[in-house]
């Protein structure tokens, strides 16, 4: 198995990506070939060889998808069928940059996998080449980086911004730390102003986002720990819960188990493919 998470180098481009990442599973690799994708509020765009399909379940729905595609902002945990070898490069966008790259993919999209024609999306000359990148990209990972970057840079540059994407540029600052209900104060604005222009930007509320951010740093922090070195008890005053049987609901309700399955099962991608650090 092979995997990196790389920075954009390009200003551009970082204003609007976060990362660039890279996975492979091998023929001899027999890990979990069901992992589970936790709720994400960023939209990653998927560049995979154009014969692969790619399953995405959230029961009762299952959705295929074959060679490049989006996975947009999801509220439910899918789970996927990794049975066979395969490589991918993830393009990581940044919460809400899809409301100024003026793409229609807000509320309506929510927990959607979609295939996309990268061609057609950033308007290239010459033809995307999918599989010589996923290639090169096993051993050539800063030039696959710099060759993304100058794709998309052009195309990110015709980005519009306004004052709705702008003050939620500003809420995100905030969001991880400060409680909703004072970021308005914080921001000079009314709390309505602010919930308006984030669910226009996004198409998720303040909340949904910061309880998908909050679950993102606790499964990197339970990603460290063994089983037996667990204590609920710690973890949920860690992560402001106001008790443990609020953290079994808020686990539960994320990915579909309580604490105590989650930590037997360990099937969540972080803990089947291993938390990817920047290179």
């Amino acid at each position: 198995m092979k995997s990196w998470k790389i920075s954009p180098k390009i200003e551009s481009v970082s204003k609007y990506v976060e990362c660039y990442w890279f996975l492979e599973k091998e023929s001899h690799d027999h890990s979990n070939i069901y992992p589970k994708l936790n709720p994400d509020p960023s939209s990653h765009l998927i560049i995979a060889n154009f014969n692969g399909v790619h399953q995405y379940t959230h029961d009762p729905i299952s959705q295929k998808v074959n060679g490049n595609h989006w996975i947009f902002p999801h509220l439910k945990t899918f789970t996927m069928d990794h049975s066979d070898p395969f490589q991918i490069i993830g393009i990581k966008f940044k919460i809400g940059a899809l409301y100024s790259l003026g793409l229609p993919y807000l509320s309506s999209s929510l927990d959607k996998v979609e295939p996309v024609d990268i061609n057609q999306l950033i308007g290239l000359e010459e033809v995307f080449n999918s599989d010589q990148l996923l290639t090169d990209a096993v051993d050539q990972k800063i030039q696959v980086c710099n060759i993304l970057d100058e794709i998309l840079s052009p195309w990110l540059l015709r980005s519009l911004e306004d004052k709705h994407s702008d003050l939620v540029r500003q809420i995100l600052l905030l969001l991880s730390d400060i409680a909703i209900t004072e970021i308005g104060e914080k921001l000079h604005r009314s709390q309505r102003t602010i919930e308006r222009s984030f669910m226009r930007v996004t198409g998720l509320t303040m909340k949904q986002v910061q309880s998908m951010i909050r679950l993102e740093e606790m499964l990197n922090y339970l990603y460290q720990l063994s089983e037996g070195d667990i204590n609920w008890v710690d973890v949920a005053s860690k992560y402001d819960f106001s008790d443990q049987p609020h953290l079994i609901r808020y686990l539960k309700n994320s990915i579909g188990r309580t604490p105590a399955e989650y930590a037997q099962n360990r099937d969540l991608t972080i803990d089947i493919y291993g938390n990817f650090e920047f290179n």
